[in-house]
This record gives C-alpha cells, sequence and structure tokens, in this order.
C-alpha cells in the first residue's frame, strides 16, 4: 500500500515540475520579431496615408497590417539615405555618433546594435536582403545578404561562407529580388528553434532605383493615367522660394533616354520599359511621360513586396505564430514622386525624411490605431528590446515608443525632431534643421566638412521655414515672411538647444540677421 506521505511528495514533486515548466514557457513566450524594410517606398505609395496614389497600389498586405496594428503617422529618419538610415535603425544612434554620415562609409562590426543585444538574450537572429553597410554583419546567427545594392533579377548573395567587404562577393540565384529574399526569410523560420524567440530581419531591395518589377507585374495600371501631385510643375526654384536646384525629374528623364541609346552601361542597373522617347514633347509634357513612367515602374516594383509581405504572413498565420509575433514593416527614408519636380530623397521635406511605419502585435497593440507623435529611426531598437523586456544600453541614444503604442499615460512625446543631411552637393546642399507639429526650420550651411562622398564646392548658406499647419505640403518657403519672424527665431533656439543636447558639435547655427 503507498503511504499517504509518498502521495504528499509526489503531490509537491509535479506543482514544482509544472511551476518550472511554466517558467519555461513565459521565457519561450517572448514576442518573435520580425522586422521588414524595403529601400526608398515612401509613404506616398502606401495607400493608407491618403495621397494622390491611394487608389492606384497593390497593398493588400500593407493594408491587412495596418488594420490589424498600428500606422505611424510621422516616423521620420535622421538623415534621409540608405546606408546612414540603417545604421541609425541598427544602432539606435545618430550619424556623427556611429560614424556613417554619408552612402560611402560602414559600420563598424564592432558596434553595439540591436541585434547583438537580442542574441545575447536568447533570440535567434538573422538578416536577409540589403544590407549596404559594406563591412560584414555582426550580431546575426544567419545572414544572407545583397553586395550593396544588388541586382532585381537574378541577384548575388553573400553568406558567412562567401563573405568579401564592400560590394564584391556572392552565389547567383535564379529569380527576382523580392521572391527570393520572401522565400529566403520563410525558409529560415522553417529551419529555426522552435524553442527560442527569433528577431529576423528581411530587408528588400525594391523599391530602389532603377524600379525593375517580376514580368507578372508588367501590365499592372498600363492604360491608367495616375494623378499628379500639385507641385510637380515646379521647374524653377523661384515659384516655391526654396533655396536650392534639387535633383529634378529629368536627371531620371535622361537616364533612361541613355539607356534606350546604349543599353545596360551598368551591370546592376536595368531600367525596365525600354525604349524610352521624348521626341517632339514641350517641357511640360517631358515632365509629365517622366512622372507617368517614374509612378507606374515604382508601383509595379513595390507590388512584388507586397506580394511577399502577403507570403511571410500568411506563413506566420498557418503556423500559429502570428499572435506572438511583433511584425513590422517600413522604409529606410522616403522618396519623391514628382513632388515639388523632384525625384530621390536625402533633403528634409516631408515625403523624403517621413519613414512609412506600420506594426502589428495582436497580444499588445489594438487593431487600426493611428500615432500622430514625433518618433524617430532611432527609436526603433529600444521599441524592440522593450516588447522582449531588455534594458536599452546607455549606446542607443533614442526611446522606446511602447507605451504609445498601448495607449499609456507613461508616454511623452517628442516636440522636436533633429535632421541633418551630410552628403554636400550644390544641387542638394548640406543642411540641418529642427521640425516641430507644426513647423520646420532648416538651415543649408553649404560644404562637405570633408566628409565622404561629398562636393569640395561650397554653395550659399541658406535658410528656409514652412508653417505645416497651413502648408503641409511644403510649397512656400516663408522664412522671409515677417508674420512668421518670433515662430523662426524660437524655432531656431529650439534647434541650438536640440543640436547641443545631442552632442552634434559640426558646424554651428549662426545668427538670423534679417527677416
Amino acid at each position: 500500500m503507498i503511504s499517504k506521505k509518498f502521495w504528499e511528495k509526489t503531490i509537491r514533486f509535479l506543482i514544482c515540475l509544472i511551476a518550472l515548466n511554466s517558467c519555461n514557457s513565459n521565457k519561450v513566450k517572448r514576442p518573435n520579431i520580425i522586422f521588414i524594410m524595403a529601400d526608398d517606398h515612401t509613404s506616398q505609395a502606401w495607400g493608407i496615408y491618403n495621397g494622390v496614389l491611394d487608389n492606384y497600389v497593390k497593398n493588400d498586405a500593407i493594408e491587412y497590417l495596418a488594420k490589424n496594428g498600428a500606422v505611424l503617422n510621422n516616423m521620420f529618419c535622421t538623415n534621409s539615405i540608405c546606408v546612414p538610415s540603417r545604421a541609425s535603425i541598427l544602432t539606435g544612434q545618430y550619424s556623427h555618433t556611429n560614424g556613417v554620415y554619408t552612402l560611402s562609409d560602414a559600420l563598424n562590426p564592432d558596434s553595439l546594435n540591436v541585434a547583438k543585444v537580442l542574441q545575447k538574450n536568447g533570440y535567434q537572429t538573422a538578416v536577409i536582403g540589403k544590407w549596404h553597410l559594406k563591412k560584414e554583419p555582426s550580431g546575426f546567427d544567419y545572414y544572407k545578404v545583397l553586395p550593396g545594392q544588388g541586382k532585381y533579377n537574378n541577384p548575388l548573395f553573400k553568406t558567412k561562407e562567401n563573405w568579401e567587404d564592400g560590394y564584391k562577393g556572392g552565389v547567383e540565384e535564379s529569380g527576382f529580388s523580392a521572391d527570393i529574399i520572401g522565400d529566403s526569410s520563410i525558409d529560415w523560420l522553417k529551419k529555426r528553434d522552435p524553442n527560442k524567440p527569433f528577431f529576423l530581419m528581411t530587408h528588400f531591395k525594391a523599391t530602389h532605383e532603377p524600379f525593375d518589377y517580376p514580368e507578372r507585374n508588367k501590365n499592372f495600371l498600363k492604360d491608367v493615367t495616375i494623378p499628379e501631385p500639385e507641385s510637380l510643375y515646379d521647374f524653377l526654384p523661384s515659384k516655391s522660394n526654396r533655396s536650392f536646384e534639387g535633383q529634378q525629374l529629368e536627371i531620371l528623364t535622361n537616364r533612361w533616354l541613355k539607356f534606350s541609346k546604349n543599353g545596360n552601361y551598368n551591370a546592376d542597373v536595368k531600367y525596365p520599359g525600354m525604349p524610352f522617347s521624348i521626341e517632339g514633347m514641350s517641357k511640360k509634357e517631358i515632365r509629365s511621360v517622366s512622372y507617368q513612367k517614374l509612378v507606374k515602374d515604382f508601383l509595379r516594383c513595390a507590388a512584388s513586396i507586397d506580394d511577399n509581405l502577403e507570403k511571410i504572413i500568411s506563413y506566420l498565420k498557418m503556423t500559429n505564430q502570428i499572435e506572438n509575433t511583433i511584425i513590422i514593416y517600413t522604409s529606410d527614408q522616403g522618396y519623391f514622386l514628382g513632388e515639388h519636380g523632384f525625384f530621390d530623397k536625402r533633403m528634409m521635406y516631408e515625403e523624403s525624411s517621413r519613414m512609412p511605419f506600420v506594426i502589428s502585435y495582436p497580444k499588445k497593440i489594438a487593431k487600426s490605431k493611428r500615432l500622430d507623435d514625433l518618433i524617430l529611426n532611432i527609436d526603433i531598437p529600444s521599441l524592440l528590446l522593450d516588447y522582449a523586456g531588455i534594458k536599452s544600453p546607455d549606446s542607443f541614444k533614442g526611446k522606446s515608443f511602447k507605451n504609445a503604442l498601448e495607449d499609456s499615460k507613461k508616454f511623452k512625446s517628442r516636440e522636436h525632431i533633429y535632421y541633418r543631411y551630410w552628403e554636400h552637393s550644390p544641387v542638394r546642399p548640406a543642411h540641418l534643421g529642427i521640425r516641430s507639429k507644426k513647423s520646420k526650420l532648416i538651415y543649408f550651411y553649404g560644404e562637405g566638412l570633408n566628409k565622404n562622398n561629398t562636393s569640395k564646392i561650397k554653395t550659399s548658406e541658406a535658410w528656409e521655414y514652412y508653417d505645416l499647419e497651413k502648408d503641409p505640403l511644403e510649397l512656400k518657403n516663408e522664412f522671409y515672411n515677417p508674420t512668421y519672424k518670433n515662430e523662426i527665431l524660437k524655432l531656431r533656439q529650439e534647434l541650438i538647444k536640440l543640436k547641443d543636447s545631442i552632442r552634434d558639435y559640426e558646424t554651428t547655427v549662426p545668427e538670423i540677421v534679417e527677416i
């Protein structure tokens, strides 16, 4: 006969075992994180930001994430160019702190980044797709990345087995880059250790110039006329009173014409829909047809991303991981799609500096939520660590916005954000600036300060001020309008304070002599 004492011991043992398993289970239930980022996939082309293109995009997956999570209306990068923005997202630091100022700079592998912190705390880590930071990825258990920009079709991929620094190396894979990156991400998810949480960075090459697209999308928007932005025919700075020429759309037009004539002059660049002709057209007609081609190519390219977002979401649903997975989709910066007559990015204008951003986490974030708080890309790593239950290291200079996503009264929104573009050229001068919720002040200091990939040609110092409430499209520089004198002077003082607080001491902000 089994004694009463035996049963008591057995029961105590079982209680302890259950408690232990519960603790282990809680560890496993830390959220998975998949951070998905496209290149230049600007908010105008997302279909959820109330722009002129909203009814012309393919965005089923983006809409799904928006309906099942939160959309950030005011997420901004600190330096609107690919390499610096990506470095800031990883390190939680401004360019002057992590040393990645321009496209020519590299991220030091010894730098502390969010992947290293998650890895140290039990997360499996991987990055797949565009890297662009030149040195070997560190903090990742697995990586499979493009050399430099990479190619859209039959791209090369670099792994631990064949790594070379810079833009060299890699093994070719057949197919379209977005599809390979999407499929490779799912393959890694299938092979991962299911007993550990994961952190996966899936980085698409799309929608970077030349905006190539897979064959399946070639007829998308074929017989459609895309609506034009209000400032498309802003040919001269005098109309808006801006202080620089900018990267005008005709520069891209000329690239298409050159490609039509000479073919593939760069191994990584193949413009779709060739040949292209502007024969017999007026100046306005040239800009109009150039705009139509740019936007259609861009949206066809973007559609390939949405296809792969759908695949990833479907896999997470099928494997019952969707509820415990934080899914973020964003872009490294914005992009001009004809606004101000521009293409490309770099400038502190809204189209360029705003990062579209959507996050889904069913356990914690309410559906169909919109945030108007001012958020920066350097805040992203702190957010991820916060959700993982990990304290951010002191080197991370951003702040988590978890409380804002979850409607906590503890969150204090930024009153201002700081921006600085270092890669100086005469048509797009180096500048810094400050943005509040209502206005923006930009100072063009006009020199490259001997940074990599900057012009030695100095340009005139200049100021720009925009009333974002009355002029959200930034159609008119109001710096010399005496109506705004007090607000401009106040914003300049805030700029100096903010610049000093983040210890950016390269260049000073001069006195405003006359308004």
